[in-house]
């Protein structure tokens, strides 16, 4: 049964599309089985994998608002242990849609149960909002992994996201974790990128990911090629900071099949 992980974050611009594509990408690389669902309007999650918007059929929103069937929604990415459910910008409009459907809030998790068995990992890429789309995300997941930037408004907002994390604990989702803090954007020859990191730790200690994923341009260039960094450039940084938030994952999960030997975490610029 596969574990389902939300990437979640209501402030924009913190990597937290960049961390979904490219997390379902290495655990696929890893050999596990990945869906990548696209839980975001923007439908950037789609586009960077290699998808034109024009070609889309079938989206996620189809499923929550006309009962698709999720079986024929999902698509087939390069990566063999890789699939999408793709988002289209008529998902905008879902919230509305759904606002008088009986059990608005669990649609999603009824629509991931029908495949949930066939997979390892479901990566859901939230959008930057804290609306009923995101709701039912973190009511179908297990976890929700939560990137912060590295920069001097890393913690704005974030309370109103725990609170909402509670709120879905306390009314939907009872075994919701948080599977971790992510620190993205990280330049080490900055002084304010280890304060951030050094006060992030502060609050939260050991929900922050020992992964840092750092400033890239292979990052920033790889969703224009409509490909995960690991696709485009194996070599780079980013490619091989998100094999190691993939890494470490499963091992806070005790999932991992890698040998013994690969199991310690390279990290550069270790905080």
């Amino acid at each position: 049964m596969g574990k389902v992980i939300s990437i979640a974050n209501q402030k924009g611009g913190v990597g937290k599309t960049t961390t979904a594509i490219n997390l379902a990408c290495s655990l696929a690389v890893l050999d596990y089985k990945t869906l990548l669902i696209d839980a975001d309007p923007q439908a950037n999650a789609t586009t960077g994998n290699g998808f034109d918007l024009k070609n889309i059929q079938l989206s996620l929103y189809d499923c929550l608002v006309n009962d698709a069937k999720i079986q024929q929604t999902i698509l087939e990415t390069e990566l063999p242990n890789l699939h999408l459910l793709p988002s289209h910008l008529d998902l905008v409009g879902a919230e509305i849609e759904l606002i008088n459907h009986p059990n608005r809030e669990r649609k999603m998790e009824q629509i991931i149960a029908e495949v949930k068995k066939n997979y390892d990992y479901i990566i859901i890429d939230c959008s930057p909002s804290l609306g009923l789309i995101t709701v039912n995300a973190l009511t179908a997941s297990d976890s929700v992994i939560i990137p912060v930037q590295c920069e001097f408004f890393a913690l704005e907002g974030l309370g109103k996201l725990l609170n909402t994390i509670k709120i879905v604990q306390s009314r939907l989702n009872e075994h919701l974790e948080i599977e971790g803090i992510l620190m993205t954007m990280y330049d080490g020859r900055l002084r304010l990128s280890n304060q951030v990191v050094e006060e992030v730790k502060n609050h939260f200690d050991e929900l922050v990911f020992r992964t840092i994923i750092h400033r890239n341009t292979r990052l920033g260039e790889a969703p224009s090629l409509g490909k995960p960094v690991l696709l485009y450039d194996a070599d780079s940084t980013g490619a091989l900071n998100y094999l190691n938030l993939a890494r470490e994952i499963l091992q806070r999960n005790d999932a991992t099949r890698i040998k013994n030997a690969d199991k310690i975490i390279e990290l550069e610029n270790e905080q």
